[in-house]
């Protein structure tokens, strides 16, 4: 099998207790290139790959796989004691040979190769801690959107693909990762004080009850998160898919709703990417930082 100049060997292996084979995974990845790309262009990526496909234990990979050939784009970002270099997905050809590779799920860097330390996005995570709660964190999700338009940001929101959302802002590349994450966590905080039965900034997991938590950690500095139109390694082959807001506001939506069967014609049919205009909508967050202390100093001292 050969997709966009590479071969895919054994296309027909079943990476999935739902059928989906490598073959399956490297088509779809050919096919939403043009959409996936220009959310990952220069970012450094770190790889969930599945040899034995997703019933078994991954492989979390950071540096470049041996023998990454020559052509793929490498980003080469420093670490305490060395360096890194990741894969780059600079085109069709290094998605489908990433699914030669069986990596399932991609995750990308917040910020980009060339300027590392300042981050061109913010993602404020919503994660349900009961087994299954699609109504409360799809209103959850509603709700941060609400919050961030207040702050006179405009937010972008994403169904990861697994049990929750993202809440993501397009961000100018003026803040470094400590300063992005402090905004998220501030902001956090007010929605927790608004709504506390239901959201939680508490990391640790037996504390948080049923509430929703609200992970603000992935703004960190080398921390990821899974790629729009990444696949996740779940039954059925789900897609971490952007969405439109009112995509979100229909009760049929699913953190795991598309998959690879269905997003190449969710897009055709869309007209487009719902986030097509993400890295145009950059804004700084100065102007939101002032509202948001306004905000702050209303919350009760013990918040």
């Amino acid at each position: 099998m050969e997709l966009a100049g590479v071969t895919v060997s054994h296309p027909e292996k079943q990476l999935f207790p739902t059928g989906e084979t490598k073959g399956d995974l490297a088509a779809y990845v050919a096919a939403i290139a043009p959409t996936m790309l220009p959310h990952l262009a220069d970012r450094p990526l770190n790889l969930q790959r599945y040899p034995e496909g997703i019933d078994h234990r991954p492989i979390f990979q950071q540096h470049a796989p041996p023998h990454t050939p020559g052509w793929v784009t490498l980003a080469t970002v420093p670490k305490e004691g060395g360096t890194v270099d990741h894969v780059v997905a600079a085109d069709a050809r290094t998605l489908v040979w990433l699914a030669q590779q069986n990596a399932v799920t991609l995750h990308a860097w917040l910020s980009r190769a060339d300027r590392i330390d300042r981050p061109d996005r913010m993602i404020v995570d919503l994660d349900p801690t009961k087994a299954d709660d699609p109504d409360g964190v799809r209103a959850a999700a509603q709700s941060f959107g609400d919050l961030l338009r207040e702050l006179g940001l405009e937010p972008y929101v994403m169904a990861t693909g697994s049990r929750g959302y993202h809440v993501t802002v397009s961000l100018q590349r003026r803040l470094d990762h400590d300063a992005v994450r402090a905004f998220a966590r501030d902001v956090g905080r007010v929605a927790v004080a608004r709504d506390p039965d239901t959201l939680t900034l508490q990391t640790r997991k037996a504390k948080r009850g049923e509430r929703i938590y609200v992970d603000v950690q992935r703004n960190a500095y080398a921390h990821t998160a899974v790629a729009p139109y990444s696949v996740r390694a779940r039954p059925g082959a789900p897609v971490a898919t952007p969405l439109t807001w009112d995509e979100l506001a229909d009760p049929a939506t699913r953190p795991d709703r598309f998959t690879i069967h269905d997003v190449p014609a969710r897009i055709d049919r869309l007209g487009g990417d719902p986030w097509g205009a993400f890295a145009a909508a950059a804004t700084a967050l100065g102007p939101a930082r002032r509202r948001l202390d306004t905000l702050l100093a209303q919350l009760p001292p013990d918040e």
